[in-house]
């Protein structure tokens, strides 16, 4: 039997990352493809040769030709300017729109029945975008932000409970950006929900902390961050490929979900074989709801610009 396909466009740190954390799950043939000259193929022969020690078998090519991508199943866009000190997802817009429609043209062009997850920023207007240019039926095109984000938060409560992060899962929803919307009434540690084990002030701390997550890396290394968003993207993929019906925060198409009217927007969503295979629509509350609407007007704000750049 033939093995997956996972194209990874990009070969900076997210997308090298997310080759090497693909690689040793065994998740298919990976082709990592940049427009750098010896880029690509030198990152991808470094994680090929870690093969006998890690002990995963799959292909791992490094190309700066798109037709070697030809019939992925899955391609994963990680390619797009990074935030610097001072500068927020907001100011890649224009930049990283043109380059988001350069790939989704020719992702569209050499593997028309793949799934796509995007995970450069904006993220929220780049999933826009790459449907927008691909035409791909909306279940195929999602964005990783809410397992980023959602693991930040998981990390910063099992720091402050010192507890493992597995008995911890998180809700998020909204646009991945300082108005992303954490939602502690469904988040729970080891069954018990997270409002019994922590007061109102230290939730509200670490979710502004969770909102501010990537900045926070950014003015540490004075460049975005990319383990944990390269592991979003492959537990996302994961989930695909292995069919595994996976409960995950990602952004996704919501038409009569949540009200949303058309637009990609961080919600809990099914990931399995024919991608977003369910939006998940919890009862928000009065005060969650506001919350939710002001970051989805905004994601709107977004979309709008795309449209005018596209």
């Amino acid at each position: 039997m033939s093995r997956n396909k996972i194209t990874i466009v990009g070969a900076g740190n997210v997308g090298a990352t997310t080759a090497h954390i693909a690689a040793t799950r065994q998740l298919g043939d990976i082709v990592l493809i940049d427009i750098v000259e010896g880029l690509a193929k030198g990152k991808a022969l470094d994680i090929a040769e870690a093969a006998p020690v890690q002990l995963y078998d799959c292909s791992i090519v490094g190309t700066v030709d798109w037709p070697k991508t030809a019939d992925s199943d899955i391609v994963i866009i990680t390619s797009g300017l990074p935030r610097k000190p001072g500068m927020s997802r907001d100011d890649l817009l224009a930049k990283n729109t043109g380059i988001v429609k350069d790939v989704s043209q020719n992702i569209a062009k050499y593997s028309p029945e793949s799934m796509v997850i995007v995970v450069c920023n904006p993220l929220d207007a780049m999933v826009y975008a790459a449907a927008g240019i691909t035409g791909f039926a909306r279940n195929k095109i999602m964005g990783m932000a809410g397992a980023l984000d959602s693991a930040r938060f998981c990390s910063f409560i099992a720091s402050e409970l010192d507890v493992s992060v597995e008995q911890i899962k998180c809700v998020l929803m909204g646009g991945h950006g300082d108005d992303m919307v954490p939602l502690p009434r469904f988040t729970s540690v080891g069954g018990i929900p997270l409002t019994e084990l922590l007061g109102e002030k230290k939730i509200a701390e670490l979710i502004d902390r969770t909102r501010k997550g990537g900045i926070e890396v950014v003015n540490l290394l004075g460049y975005s961050a990319y383990y944990a968003p390269a592991a979003g993207a492959v537990k996302m993929a994961e989930a695909i490929v292995k069919d595994k019906k996976t409960v995950i925060s990602c952004c996704a198409y919501c038409d009569s979900q949540y009200g949303i009217g058309g637009y990609f927007v961080g919600v809990p969503a099914v990931l399995g074989s024919n991608g977003v295979e369910k939006v998940i629509e919890l009862d928000l509350n009065d005060s969650e709801r506001p919350l939710l609407e002001k970051s989805i007007n905004h994601v709107k704000q977004l979309s709008a610009k795309v449209d005018q750049l596209l």
